[in-house]
């Protein structure tokens, strides 16, 4: 039995791993350790950890992964870690900008250094990063060799957290792999995300708040593929994929006022259903990933298309409104613009 520890497993897409290896290997065991923030939830988790605590296959441990000690006993368990744990909203990073260096690059930190005193158990270690950690882009795609210019706190954050990891590899050998996702949609999303939010602005019949003049483009991967993709780096030939950065993504750009239209016109009869609001602070105005090097190498190709994915979310939000009613209040957060204005975004 291969055992699996995922650090920020009660997360949007860590969660969104565990159910999907819990499915695929019965003969796995997964470890998930997780401090349960806001953005945390034990709902998401595969087994239901307060009615199952002798599942043979699943353990759920509270914790910091700034906790060295509690990350070293789960460590030195695993032939794999998988570490997602982050804060990783931008414009939450803009509002309280040190619990990120913390969580992302000293937490980082703590996992890596564990992973070295258990070299001779440890086969891998993959590392999520995040597309935000390119900035806007210079290239009509963006491979994993474009220029690392982050934008907010948040996606400096994740650079450095990124950069430790690979120095990491090159200074100590350790088994790392990096995986940079672009922006990750499905099913048990925050409501500070921007698909969420729209999807339950329209059930809760609000206009949709969009920034800017919409125009700022990203894109949007599914949480499914994005765990095929860990999957497939997990089991690869170490020759393949030590050492390596791979991009995520579905090489197709959106802007945020066609993304409000896909929504609406899914949801909403009205003729218009959204409203623009300031500017973000840190604003990338586009991502479009090339993932021709995860293709090459390890056969990877995104399989859920766009609207048949936007379609499972609207109908899991509209089917599941006591997971999310209680973070209404978290859709909208404080900031104070480079003019001193405040405004919710």
């Amino acid at each position: 039995m291969k055992t699996i520890l995922v650090t920020g497993g009660a997360g949007f897409i860590g969660s969104a791993f565990c159910h999907y290896i819990y499915n695929k290997y019965p003969d796995y065991r997964i470890l998930v350790l997780d401090a349960l923030t806001y953005a945390g939830n034990a709902k998401n988790l595969p087994v239901d950890i307060c009615n199952d605590f002798d599942n043979e296959r699943f353990e759920f441990w509270y914790g910091n992964i700034l906790n060295a000690g509690l990350v070293d006993a789960l460590v030195e368990q695993s032939d794999y870690v998988v570490h997602f744990a982050a804060e990783s909203h931008v414009t939450r990073s803009i509002f309280d900008n040190k619990l990120f260096f913390e969580t992302d690059v000293l937490g980082t930190q703590t996992i890596a250094n564990s992973v070295g005193r258990n070299a001779s158990k440890v086969k891998k270690f993959v590392h999520i990063s995040t597309s935000e950690v390119y900035g806007t882009a210079v290239s009509s795609k963006m491979d994993e060799d474009h220029p690392l210019n982050p934008m907010s706190p948040y996606a400096a954050a994740k650079a450095g957290a990124d950069r430790l990891v690979y120095s990491y590899w090159a200074t100590y050998g350790t088994p790392a792999v990096i995986i940079r996702p672009f922006n990750n949609y499905g099913i048990r999303q925050h409501l500070e995300k921007v698909i969420p939010r729209f999807v339950t602005s329209v059930l809760l019949g609000e206009k949709l708040h969009v920034h800017g003049d919409g125009l700022s483009a990203r894109d949007f991967v599914h949480t499914d593929d994005t765990c095929r993709a860990i999957d497939m780096v997990l089991h690869a030939e170490d020759e393949k994929v030590l050492g390596e950065v791979f991009n995520v993504g579905s090489g197709v750009d959106r802007n945020i006022l066609s993304l409000a239209e896909d929504i609406t016109g899914l949801m909403c009869k009205e003729e218009e259903c959204y409203v623009k609001v300031g500017d973000r602070p840190g604003q990338v105005m586009r991502h479009t990933c090339d993932a021709s090097k995860i293709r090459d190498v390890l056969g990877w190709e995104p399989q859920v298309s766009w609207l048949d994915g936007l379609q499972d979310v609207v109908d899991w939000y509209t089917k599941n409104e006591e997971w999310w009613h209680d973070m209404m209040w978290m859709r909208e957060i404080p900031i104070i613009t480079a003019s001193g204005k405040k405004e919710l975004h």
